[in-house]
């Protein structure tokens, strides 16, 4: 199997947004120090750094494309 940037782009993305929905659900029932810390200092950054993963692979993808379409 072949994976590109759009499919590994596409794997970023729903993992992202299924952690959303269960940091979600997990707030409703941890609402103390630690779960403020945990977001924070844990989960914001992940979130940052995986939409920053998911920026760059969208530049990769259209460099690759141009690079595509130049040697044809």
């Amino acid at each position: 199997m072949i994976i590109t940037p759009s499919t590994g782009r596409g794997r970023i993305y729903g993992s992202l947004k299924d952690l959303r929905i269960r940091w979600e659900e997990v707030q409703r029932g941890w609402d103390d120090p630690i779960s403020k810390d945990f977001d924070e200092n844990l989960y914001q950054p992940l979130v940052q750094q995986a939409q920053a993963v998911i920026r760059g692979m969208d530049r990769l993808g259209g460099i690759m494309h141009q690079m595509q379409s130049e040697c044809e």
